[in-house]
């Protein structure tokens, strides 16, 4: 029986095109796994940054691994960085992705991460069969 991978993919909306690039080397892999990140297409009810810390708490919990888009650190830190303290406190596998030609990586996420992987959907498929 394959095994099902619960995935938190952290992201920002502005960097959508990122996001569904990962999500697009995830549906052409072999890999059964469910999605339990908050795409723009599919946002969270909520109208307070009380109310979406939960809400993206609820959304980590049953993931057993979250991905982060190292490059987009910088300019979303504030909920990025809320997401990596959530999965530390819960203890989840980090594999941070290092974005096509970017030679720095945030700190915060290089810490975090369990693994970093390039820019690539075999890097990061391998990574995930891994944990």
């Amino acid at each position: 029986m394959p095994r099902t991978y619960n995935l938190f993919i952290s992201h920002a909306w502005q960097y959508n095109d990122d996001y569904y690039t990962v999500v697009n080397w995830l549906s052409q892999s072999s890999l059964d796994y469910r999605n339990y990140s908050v795409p723009q297409h599919d946002p969270l009810d909520v109208r307070t940054n009380a109310g979406l810390e939960n809400a993206l708490t609820n959304q980590i919990k049953p993931a057993s691994i979250v991905i982060i888009i190292a490059g987009m650190y910088d300019a979303y830190s504030k909920w990025i960085g809320y997401e990596i303290d959530e999965a530390n406190r819960m203890g989840k596998t980090i594999i941070g992705i290092r974005p096509w030609g970017q030679q720095r990586i945030p700190l915060k996420v290089q810490q975090a991460a369990t693994e970093m992987v390039g820019w690539n959907s075999s890097s990061l498929i391998d990574a995930i069969m891994r944990y």
